[in-house]
């Protein structure tokens, strides 16, 4: 097994993912020497952050979620040289298989290459034994998700999709930008802080376009995605066909999750792989008014926690840091009705065809965005 030199802020190395288990080359330098993070180049002058590998410096509080399938933990945490309340990931290395391994060193790194506002932090990383802790930034709201089962379970106002929804797309056109799919666009993996700040998570599931110093226009690696992801896919990430896909196909995923915030629900939630596959290859383009691709009153999402990826909240605050959206319970899907702007939105991501799909960059000047009463982050 591969080394792990991974960093917080300030650049202290951590022990590998399996000590026991080292070679002489390391995984880092093996990414650092892909082109693809040529393009990633950490930010100077960035504030100072927390940034101890102490474990004894943690006092856990609570564990708030679990997440990767299961086989990570989440916790609120306070550092307690500082006060400072945090997130702490904690996953038994020894659980994962070695494809999880690679995912889990994949997020590690990158995230220390990537530096944007809406792009999730990691501040350390150390192992505790067989223990990975990754220590990262409060998220007093959770994610999306979470708002959804906690606060409203029939879909989320129109006004609270697009604070959300605006910061997911900033994160997701900074991740495109720098010749990266996400492949994992959903509302677990979009996070709220106290201060309405919108992060990207789920960095494990990133694939660049960028290979031998070439950006190729198209991906032909088709991981196995669990049942639980399927949902959010695109239509050629489905077929896995010789058309392979890029990064349009994380357009269609912002699609299918504005349909998740409007109603509260995950569309396709119930059907069976090959029936999602045809309902989504059948076109024309769906809205989120048609309730035949959401689950049945009767299976509603459960209030599962496996899809919680950290932080929690009493209220809802979102927004540039100053205005509260009132959690106000909404109506079923069947009955509600939207605007044409975010009807225009949704149809225009869920394009069956890549090409007819808006650019992440183009997506963020969308006339949804646009609104009177919108205050850009």
């Amino acid at each position: 097994m591969s080394l792990l030199d991974c960093f917080c802020t300030s650049r202290t190395q951590v022990e590998s993912l399996r000590p026991e288990k080292q070679s002489e080359t390391s995984t880092h330098q093996n990414l650092a020497d892909d082109p693809a993070l040529s393009l990633l180049r950490p930010s100077t002058g960035a504030s100072e952050v927390i940034c101890s590998t102490n474990v004894s410096h943690y006092e856990l509080q609570v564990e708030i979620g679990r997440g990767f399938d299961n086989l990570t933990s989440v916790h609120l945490a306070r550092h307690t040289p500082t006060g400072t309340l945090v997130t702490i990931k904690i996953t038994n290395l020894e659980n994962c298989t070695e494809e999880r391994l690679k995912a889990l060193q994949k997020a590690v790194i990158l995230s220390h290459f990537f530096r944007h506002p809406n792009i999730t932090t990691y501040w350390a990383v150390f192992t505790v034994g067989s223990w990975l802790w990754v220590i990262s930034p409060f998220m007093a709201y959770g994610s999306a998700s979470q708002l959804l089962r906690t606060y409203f379970p029939e879909g989320m106002s129109e006004t609270l999709i697009r604070s959300i929804l605006f910061g997911a797309v900033r994160g997701l056109n900074y991740l495109h930008q720098n010749g990266c799919i996400h492949r994992s666009i959903k509302a677990s993996h979009i996070l709220i802080s106290g201060d309405g700040l919108v992060t990207l998570s789920g960095l494990s599931h990133l694939h660049s376009l960028v290979k031998h110093g070439q950006r190729h226009r198209a991906v032909y690696d088709f991981p196995q995605f669990s049942t639980s992801v399927q949902p959010w896919l695109s239509p050629e990430l489905l077929r896995q066909d010789l058309h392979g896909y890029n990064v349009k196909s994380d357009i269609y995923s912002v699609g299918i999750t504005a349909c998740e915030l409007a109603s509260g629900q995950v569309p396709f939630q119930d059907m069976h792989r090959t029936q999602m596959l045809l309902q989504k290859l059948k076109g024309p383009p769906y809205s989120p008014l048609d309730i035949s691709i959401f689950p049945q009153s009767e299976s509603r999402m459960k209030n599962s926690r496996s899809g919680v990826d950290s932080g929690i909240g009493e209220s809802v605050h979102i927004s540039s840091g100053t205005r509260t959206v009132n959690s106000d319970r909404l109506q079923t899907p069947s009955s509600r009705t939207f605007s044409p702007a975010f009807l225009s939105l949704v149809q225009l991501c869920l394009q069956q065809d890549p090409e007819k799909r808006p650019s992440a960059s183009s997506l963020l000047s969308h006339v949804f965005f646009k609104q009177p009463y919108f205050e850009f982050l």
